[in-house]
């Protein structure tokens, strides 16, 4: 359930937000699912995530008769706050009209889950925005990159490393669901999307 994009119409009035790491390097790792979900977003709605703005690679694109700028905050995942905080004193948002995607070690690969709000359940990109914005409001979607694999295993390392064929395999069908439920998100009805995709 994509929706093609179409003409603009009045201001931006709401983000969809996607969390990681910018470079080569960091390509595929496991923080950085909210980019994968972003780019899953911009190529079933023909939208080219390249214009530079808020410290991020930004595309416009029309959701159910909302706009909405879709953002991929460069900052780095620990100052996503700043890209984030940013766009929504531009266009004078309320957390409640911005959804942040994001990765999430409680939930094995291939699994997401919905929030209206909430803490950020110790995911430091989120921690950024709700520091820097003084508001756990945020509808959010986090998308399941599994437990580290011991518990001595260093928390960088694993969210930094790169998913097996399996777990790739198992990745694709939670990226496309958490793009249909950004969408969804966007037009105002997180209840529904909560309820399709939240298991």
């Amino acid at each position: 359930m994509f929706f093609k994009k179409s003409e603009k119409s009045g201001p931006v009035d709401f983000l969809i937000v996607g969390l990681g790491n910018p470079g080569k390097k960091y390509e595929g790792t496991r923080h950085n699912a909210g980019f994968m979900v972003l780019e899953a977003l911009a190529e079933k709605m023909n939208v080219k995530i390249n214009r530079v703005k808020f410290k991020s690679f930004c595309g416009e694109c029309t959701i159910g008769g909302r706009r909405v700028l879709l953002m991929m905050p460069q900052t780095y995942m620990n100052s996503s706050g700043e890209a984030v905080s940013e766009a929504m004193r531009f266009y004078k948002l309320q957390p409640e009209q911005v959804c942040v995607i994001f990765d999430d070690i409680t939930l094995p690969v291939g699994r997401i889950r919905i929030r209206r709000k909430g803490s950020d359940g110790g995911q430091r990109g989120m921690r950024s925005i709700i520091m820097l914005t003084g508001s756990e409001n945020f509808p959010r979607v986090r998308v399941g990159i599994g437990e580290k694999p011991h518990p001595d295993y260093d928390l960088s390392d694993w969210v930094l490393s790169k998913f097996s064929r399996e777990e790739a395999e198992k990745l694709l069908p939670a990226i496309n669901q958490a793009a249909e439920a950004a969408c969804i998100i966007a037009q105002g009805d997180i209840d529904r999307a909560m309820n399709m995709f939240s298991k």
